[in-house]
């Protein structure tokens, strides 16, 4: 029977992994890109095998290391998860894994290519110009996202707090209870009703607990 600490080590991404890098090394020392189309040119290349032999080897190679990768992929995005969300809390750890199961297919698509032989340049190209274009189209979203995580490193305040949130940008003091803690806003529940603060303008604004009825008075009779 696995115990908790087995269970939390990635051991099917390790092994999954190793047999990826495999299949690229015998792609690179056998294989012999679809581009080549002559025994001459096969030859020059690599002198172990023959052309439809390295092509096969090629083929093969490429399809082993896209399911190896695949599966490593996918079984590291979902230990990450399962340890980060014991700090960011699980809908973080679900965007990291979500993350990485998204850079993980890309990366291993590329690589894929480039060993079947085919050219991945304008492919690098044109997605970095669309990486940019998303980012900045998303700016925004992208900047409630992170303050997110940054205000869940940080914990200023938990769900069920009574807060007063002050920021030039929120117009003035706002106070309530905080009853949700979203990847994108902060919902307060004020004598007004609730109230959805983007997390951007939370984590630049001034945060304090809100003191209750008993201590107020008494701070009140101290100072008078």
């Amino acid at each position: 029977m696995a115990t908790p600490k087995s269970r939390n080590r990635p051991w099917r991404a390790i092994i999954t992994l190793a047999l990826a890098v495999a299949s690229v090394v015998a792609v690179h020392v056998a294989g012999l890109p679809l581009a080549v189309t002559t025994p001459e040119a096969a030859h020059k290349l690599n002198t172990l095998v023959s052309l439809h032999v390295g092509h096969l080897i090629t083929i093969v190679g490429s399809i082993a290391f896209l399911v190896f990768s695949l599966t490593s992929t996918f079984a590291f995005a979902g230990w990450a998860r399962d340890t980060l969300r014991h700090f960011i809390g699980a809908a973080y750890g679900a965007i990291v894994r979500y993350a990485m199961i998204l850079t993980g297919i890309i990366l291993v698509s590329l690589i894929a290519l480039a060993m079947l032989g085919f050219p991945i340049n304008q492919l690098v190209v044109g997605g970095a110009v669309t990486g940019v274009l998303l980012t900045i189209a998303a700016q925004q979203s992208l900047s409630n996202l992170f303050a997110g995580i940054m205000l869940q490193f940080a914990h200023p305040f938990r769900v069920g707090d009574e807060v007063r949130i002050t920021s030039g940008a929120l117009a003035g003091t706002i106070e309530g209870t905080v009853s949700e803690f979203s990847i994108t806003y902060v919902r307060l529940d004020t004598a007004d009703g609730p109230i959805l603060l983007p997390n951007s303008q939370v984590l630049a604004a001034a945060v304090s607990p809100v003191p209750a009825p008993d201590e107020a008075a008494g701070a009140g009779a101290g100072v008078a």
